[in-house]
C-alpha cells in the first residue's frame, strides 16, 4: 500500500470517527488502525503510525475528577464474609459484585468516587456498599480475604470526595 494511500485512509478514520477519538480510552482506540501500525508513545503523547506522527493526544477531555469536598474519616478494611455482611457477601448493598476499589459507608450516595491520598495516592475507590447504621463518618474498603482486611486494621486519614 503506498504511503498517500495510508494516509489518506487514515485521515478518512479519524473524520469519521471523530467522536470516539475523544471518548476512547487508550491511544490505540484513538484512531481505528491495526495494532501493528501503532507505536503509542506516552512521554510525548504522540501516536504514530508507521514512524510517521498522526496527531497530539490529549486527555482534555476526560479531565481528572476534582475534588468536591474533604472529609476527616475512620477506615477499616471488610472481606466477603457472611459475619461481615450478609447472606450474599459477594454482592454489595447497591447489586454489583465486589471487586478491588470498592468502600462502604453511609455517609455518601452510591457511585461516589472518593480518594485516601495519606493510604494509597490518586488510587480512586467508589462508594457501592453500607455498613452498619450505627457507623458515621468511617469508610470499609473491600479485601479480597479477612486476613488482608485485619492487617489493614483502623486508621485515621482523610477523604477525598471526588463527585457524588
Amino acid at each position: 500500500m503506498s504511503k498517500n494511500i495510508l494516509i489518506s485512509l487514515i485521515l478518512i478514520s479519524v473524520l469519521t470517527g471523530w467522536a470516539s477519538i475523544f471518548h476512547a480510552k487508550t491511544q490505540k482506540e484513538r484512531v481505528n488502525l491495526p495494532d501493528f501500525l501503532i507505536e503509542e508513545s506516552i512521554e510525548n503523547r504522540l501516536i504514530t503510525v508507521q514512524k510517521n506522527t498522526l496527531s497530539a493526544v490529549s486527555d482534555h477531555f476526560s479531565p481528572e475528577p476534582k475534588v468536591i469536598k474533604k472529609m476527616k474519616v475512620v477506615v477499616t478494611g471488610y472481606s466477603s464474609t457472611e459475619d461481615q455482611t450478609d447472606s450474599n457477601p459477594f454482592l454489595t448493598a447497591n447489586g454489583t459484585v465486589v471487586q478491588e476499589g470498592v468502600v462502604a459507608t453511609n455517609v455518601l450516595p452510591f457511585g461516589t468516587k472518593i480518594k485516601l491520598p495519606e493510604l494509597y495516592g490518586d488510587k480512586i475507590f467508589v462508594v457501592e456498599d453500607r455498613m452498619s447504621w450505627k457507623k458515621k463518618y468511617h469508610i470499609d474498603i473491600w479485601f479480597p480475604s479477612r486476613e488482608m482486611a485485619l492487617e489493614f486494621g483502623a486508621k485515621l486519614t482523610e477523604a477525598l470526595i471526588l463527585s457524588i
